[in-house]
Parts: C-alpha cells; structure tokens; sequence
C-alpha cells in the first residue's frame, strides 16, 4: 500500500464568511466534516491540517487532525498561490520528522458533502492506475454550447461560434468541472512542477449533488440543510 498524506488548507482570513473554515454547518464545524471523512478512509497515513490561526489549530486538533506547525503568515494571504502552502507543509515535515509519503492528496474543507467513498474511490484509480495524479470533477451544470455572451450594445450572441452546436441536449458532448473536492499526486510532482497535473493525471467524477463547494453564505446555508436532512434520515431509519 502506498504511502498517503492527507493536507487540508485551512487558513484563518477569509472575505466572504467571517471564519467560514470553523463556521457552525450541520452542528459541526465546516473543517470538522473533512477531518472526520478522511478519518473513515484506512489506506490514509496521516492527517495534517496547515493554518496560520490558533483558533483553527484548536478545532482540528479536537477532531483529532495533525497540527504540527502554524503556517508562517506571507503563506496565509489572499493573493497566496494554492500550491505555496501545501509545499511548505511537504517540506516541513520532511526537515522536521522525515517524512516522505509516496502521494500526497489535497481535501479543501469548503468540500463538506464529499463521503469517504468518494475519497477511496480517488485512492483506488490512483493505484490501479499507477496514476502520477487524480483530481476530482463534476458534470456542468450549464454547458459551455449553450452559453451565450452580451456584446457592448447589448446584444446576445453565441458563446461558442460555430454552426454544428448542438440543439438537444443528448447531443451534447460530456463536459466536466473541476469540483475542488479532491486532488490528489504524487510527492515528487507536487514539488518538482508544483501541480496536480501531468498527462498521467485521471478523473474521479463526483456526482453534483456532493460537489458545492462553501464560497458564500448561500453556499453556507444551502450545505447546512443538506448535511440536517441527512441527519434527520439516519435518525428516522435508526430511532
């Protein structure tokens, strides 16, 4: 079995939600939700989240996530690259406790519904592909055929302009989004090209339904009544 280091960004600024990584969702902390799916999946090593808040820190270490250092704060701004802190943490626990897991796989906290499922499933394509990579997606919603564009008078004009776009919707060809569930490669690439991405990099598709990703207090709330309903129907069927 591979080597597996789970890291989860989770700084303490944030514009849209004030503390949006330790808000209350479904009576938990959102981070709380990453932390305890990840925590299901055997074939994970370990379990490190990377902050610069003292506050964050506390609520990981409660759910029983890693928090070895506090990330330095030029690594915790709005302008900071994705990539910049995870490479620290790599590197931190290389020099501190050398420690070199073969894959290192990213769980950002705004990904609440994401299951523990969804995360073995990226691990099993990963080894039974011998994948440098795996990085989840989800269908669009809105396909990029029948999008359209307003011009500078105001007119509507064809996103996509060609003479062949589909007009039923079984037509169209298959279209994936990044979902920002799951991304998931091997140490030495994340370090060496600083990316998820290589031409061995394959797709774990997540449905839509576990793909809302917490960027506003809309997204906030519409997850909170998703993860109580569920709670609602495990305790109807579990009195």
């Amino acid at each position: 079995m591979s080597s597996i280091l789970v890291i989860i960004p989770a700084r303490g600024g944030s514009k849209g939600i004030s503390n949006k990584n330790i808000s209350s969702l479904g009576g938990k902390p959102l981070l709380a939700w990453t932390i305890l799916a990840a925590k299901q999946v055997n074939s994970i090593a370990r379990i490190v989240v990377t902050t610069d808040s003292p506050d964050i820190a506390e609520v990981a270490k409660e759910y029983q996530a890693e928090v070895p250092f506090l990330r330095p704060r030029e690594l915790a701004l709005d302008d900071t690259p994705g990539m910049a802190p995870l490479i620290h943490a790599i590197r931190w626990l290389e020099e501190h406790q050398n420690y070199r897991p073969e894959y290192v796989m990213c769980l950002q906290p705004t990904s609440p519904l994401r299951s523990a499922r969804d995360i073995e499933t990226a691990i099993e394509i990963a080894l039974e592909k011998d994948a440098d990579g795996v990085v989840s997606v989800a269908p669009v919603k809105q396909h990029p055929e029948w999008m359209k564009q307003v011009d500078a008078e105001g007119r509507l004009q064809d996103y996509l302009a060609s003479e062949q776009l589909a007009i039923r919707r079984q037509d169209l060809s298959a279209i994936y989004a990044l979902n920002g569930a799951i991304y998931m490669a091997r140490r030495h690439i994340v370090l060496e090209k600083m990316t998820w991405y290589t031409h061995e990099t394959y797709a774990y598709v997540m449905p839509t339904e576990r793909s809302i990703d917490i960027d506003t207090p809309w997204d906030l709330h519409l997850a909170d009544m998703i993860l109580r309903d569920r709670e609602n129907d495990a305790t109807d069927r579990h009195p």
